[in-house]
């Protein structure tokens, strides 16, 4: 039994796992631990699925190079390091250190990002290593940097508890952090007179439970913080004595605010919200001591997420509500370990221990401790302006590590060119098949959870070990590892680590190095974990910084109304609201919004091979409300093709009235390896924040236009596909299955011979039955190709998309040998028992459909969540699918009443 920590959202949630005799992943046994403090035993169903994502099948399990002419070659560790190295040093010789740059991950465990920041910074001397946390928690930076002189989150998870109201902003809690979400909706249970408000364009999950939901405007925060913070000044809910003594700037930002959000009636045309809404919502916020405000990617993620970081913190602090139980603003992040790779300086204009690379002192202070013989003078490039330089020549090597940029990068398609333009292109990754490996000269086997050992922090600034419990498979080792191993042929000192400890430990004496003295004193300090033997080490439970001494643990800062600017004063920041840098025209009419969906992960490449967390939204979709389909000639469930200036993808339509008009939301999670054309990166504009660098992934103008195509299929095998890029139908999706693949295809053209088309398609070889069935005076089709009685693979072809049950037929794959009912089925396209048809996957968690959600509701007189929990299990675990669930029940009321 190994206690480690989850390697998904910034929740941070602690894991038992328990391995088999055999060591095996297959014999895994993965439950929440009930004494770690961010989730006291709960788990997503993604931290529940992590036992289905650690097979090796895929996994690059030895060091790849790749020659000259494109062919990929097996090589040993030190063919592989020593190309790295070599290409390095005749790169830095010719063009200087600034040619290299390294794009790194907030999945890396904190040792990882110290060693590589520690080698870039320190002894290649560039600062041009950034992370992809950039992409999501760069703006809270900001923001947490010029309020409180240091990017700080003071509060913790308990506050959210004990707040009596919660402002959500650009946060869908229920589906992105879904334990925090049930811990909040246990609190609400235990005390009905808390309040919850969400800010979201979308009616997303999320505000399935709250009191108020404001759909405000894409891009419209600032307007409606500064409006809160003029409501407060005008009735007088001011903490006069802690703005006088402990802040700066009230005068300024209050005048910025009242310049644009002086009176509702603007703001309200601003945010296009009902006055009668912003009054309610403004009054309930000044009314109310013990509020916490949550904000992500929904706020950060935009061209001026900085100002509406700070818009937001500005309420907290005229106001005084921070630093107490229960109140404060509360940056949630996206990443495991996005708040570790901040304190080691992972950003491009940081240094490790949370000093700044702009600051001589702080610059000296480190090359001090580190012994180094250099050390960056200048912030480094930024990620989307890291990729521009590589796509211009400026970068000539780079090293991408357990990121998908190809993919997750705003303008995807042109880092793709830029990738190919790279001398050196390093990728170090569990998979040699990613859209950004296969761009690679060298790839490197990494370990991944379950295999590696180290530390990362969540959002709540809790340090939690990650622990091995797996043993290395193939060659595969860790990133720290390979880095050191490049830095000693690049002839360094300093890399001569036997262990994440010993990296640990040296980080932790860096955030203690001269943090008293000379004006540099900082909140980060974990100087109390220095030291560690190896079994201390092992034995670390989970902790707040700041940690001064052993057995410390700091749950809440600012209580002693200290910052850490240099007059320990606060600032409050003057915001002007600004527009987003590209609004829709007549070409683009649309505004694209991107985000995550419930049972996904970044893109895909762990959470794509768990079955379970693959069926409740297959398909790459977008969402659009049903009156701007029509305007745009589009219909619900049929496929559409969705455009910008900077790219398109094909997509699945849902028409939603949950969606705002003249918008679009898009998941971010598809790439080329599971669909034809999905990556909606490639449609975002590469528009950043001017402070945080980060891009604008919520405000993307966009149009959409239909997809036409003459026939769909569904097909299952258990065997994958194989068809290239050129003879590829015009769409295809490809799902993990328990233990088979499905797909969905569609194409243009008439299939003249559909036996032939799905012998040929399918690659069954030479079934000892194949079924055929054409329907008489139709173009429908279906065959199926059994082993015996076992089922190996069928098809299902149509000019129409209404194909059989996917579910049923996943549940013939399921069985070691079909009936005769179950062949009888095959031939009908459907089951001829209903109740084998479960229905499209409501709750992942159990595995449990829509049709035995409904059957149960309707049999038994169901009329709540609980009920149904008791009875079939669904929503007992996590709890993310409970909206689904509230909605069915309301839905089956309705058909009852009609």
């Amino acid at each position: 039994m190994t206690c480690t920590t989850c390697p998904y959202c910034g929740v941070g949630c602690g894991v038992i796992a328990t391995v088999g005799k055999a060591g095996e992943p297959s014999r895994l046994h993965i439950q929440g631990d009930p004494e770690h403090p961010a989730n006291y035993g709960r788990l997503c169903v993604k931290g529940s699925a992590l036992a289905d994502t650690l097979g090796l099948e895929g996994r690059c399990l030895q060091p790849l190079l790749r020659d000259g002419e494109g062919r990929t070659l097996a090589a040993s560790w030190d063919q592989a390091l020593d190309r790295v190295a070599t290409g390095m040093r005749r790169i830095i010789d010719q063009h200087g250190p600034e040619a290299v740059a390294f794009y790194v991950s907030g999945q890396l465990l904190t040792e990882d990002y110290y060693v590589v920041n520690k080698l870039v910074k320190g002894w290649l001397g560039t600062a041009n290593i950034d992370t992809n946390s950039r992409l999501c928690m760069s703006s809270a930076v900001a923001g947490h940097k010029r309020a409180f002189g240091e990017d700080l989150v003071g509060g913790n998870y308990r506050d959210l508890e004990e707040a009596d109201l919660v402002v959500l902003v650009g946060s869908n809690t229920a589906w992105c952090h879904p334990i925090v979400y049930q811990r909040l909706m246990q609190s609400r249970r235990e005390r009905p007179e808390k309040r919850i408000v969400v800010v979201d364009p979308r009616r997303t999950a999320t505000c399935e439970q709250a009191d108020l939901h404001l759909s405000v405007k894409a891009g419209s925060d600032v307007w409606l913080f500064n409006g809160l913070l003029t409501y407060l000044e005008e009735h007088g809910v001011v903490d006069t004595e802690f703005v006088a003594k402990h802040t700066g700037g009230a005068a300024e930002a209050l005048a910025a605010a009242r310049a644009s959000a002086g009176r509702l009636e603007v703001v309200a045309k601003a945010c296009g919200v009902p006055v009668a809404m912003l009054q309610t919502f403004y009054a309930m916020f000044a009314s109310t001591r013990k509020v916490v405000t949550v904000f992500s990617q929904g706020v950060n993620q935009s061209s001026s997420g900085t100002d509406k970081v700070n818009s937001i913190i500005n309420c907290h602090l005229l106001t005084g509500r921070l630093g107490e139980p229960g109140m404060g603003p509360f940056s949630i992040t996206g990443q495991p370990n996005a708040m570790g790779g901040r304190e080691v300086g992972g950003l491009a204009n940081t240094l490790a221990a949370h000093l700044e690379l702009n600051d001589a002192q702080h610059r000296q202070l480190v090359q001090d401790f580190w012994q180094s013989p250099v050390i960056a003078r200048e912030p480094g490039l930024k990620a989307v302006d890291l990729f521009e330089a590589a796509h211009d020549g400026r970068i000539k090597a780079l090293w991408v590590m357990a990121t998908n940029p190809v993919v997750s990068l705003p303008d995807a398609d042109r880092v793709r060119e830029a990738l190919g333009r790279c001398e050196l292109l390093v990728v170090s990754d569990l998979f040699a098949d990613t859209d950004t490996a296969a761009a690679a000269q060298v790839v490197l086997p990494a370990l991944g959870w379950g295999e590696k050992d180290g530390t990362v922090t969540n959002s709540e600034r809790c340090l939690s070990r990650q622990k091995a419990f797996l043993p290395p498979p193939g060659a595969a080792k860790p990133d720290w590892w390979a880095v050191c191993e490049v830095a000693r042929r690049l002839g360094f000192e300093g890399f001569d680590y036997q262990s994440p400890h010993q990296i640990f430990d040296e980080h932790a004496r860096l955030s203690a190095w001269r943090n008293d003295q000379h004006g540099v004193q900082r909140a980060f300090h974990i100087g109390g974990l220095a030291g560690l033997d190896t079994d201390a080490y092992d034995r670390l439970r989970p902790c707040q910084w700041p940690v001064l001494r052993r057995g410390d643990s700091t749950a809440r800062l600012f209580h002693d109304r200290r910052f850490f600017h240099a007059d320990a004063r606060a600032r409050l920041v003057p915001t002007p609201p600004r527009a987003p840098a590209n609004a829709p025209d007549d070409e683009f009419p649309l505004v694209l919004n991107t985000g995550r969906i419930r049972d996904q992960w970044h893109t895909m490449t762990r959470t794509g091979r768990a079955s379970r967390l693959a069926n409740h939204l297959p398909e790459p979709f977008v969402e659009m409300h049903p009156y701007e389909a029509m305007l745009c000639g589009v219909q619900d469930g049929t496929l559409v093709r969705v455009a910008s200036r900077w790219g398109a993808m094909v997509a699945r339509l849902r028409c939603t009235a949950d969606q705002p008009r003249r918008t679009l939301f898009v998941p971010i999670h598809w790439n080329d390896l599971n669909a034809s054309d999905a990556r909606v990166g490639a449609l975002v504009n590469p528009v950043v924040d001017p402070l945080s660098g980060e891009p604008e992934f919520k405000h993307t103008p966009a149009l959409v236009s239909p997809f036409p195509v003459d026939w769909h299929a569904v097909v299952f095998s258990r065997s994958p596909l194989q068809f290239t890029k050129a003879d590829a139908p015009a769409y295809w999706v490809r799902i993990q299955g328990d233990g088979f693949l499905r797909y969905e295809l569609a194409g243009r053209g008439l299939i003249e011979d559909p036996q032939q088309w799905s012998r040929a398609l399918l690659g069954v070889g030479q079934p000892s039955t194949w079924l055929d069935v054409h329907q008489d005076g139709t173009q429908d089709y279906c065959a199926a190709a059994l082993d015996a009685d076992c089922l190996l693979a069928c098809v299902y072809l149509s000019p129409r998309a209404d194909l059989p049950s996917r579910s049923w037929l996943g549940r013939l794959f399921e069985k070691q040998a079909l009936s005769e009912a179950d062949v009888v089925g095959l031939k009908l396209g459907r089951s001829v028992d209903p109740a084998d048809d479960a229905g499209a996957t409501v709750c992942s968690c159990f595995s449990v459909g829509r049709n035995t959600i409904l059957d149960a509701i309707r049999d038994n007189g169901l009329t709540s969540v609980e009920e149904v929990g008791r009875c079939v299990r669904a929503g007992t675990n996590c709890g993310s699918c409970q909206p689904e669930i509230r909605a069915l029940i309301a839905n089956a009321r309705l058909a009852e009443n009609a």
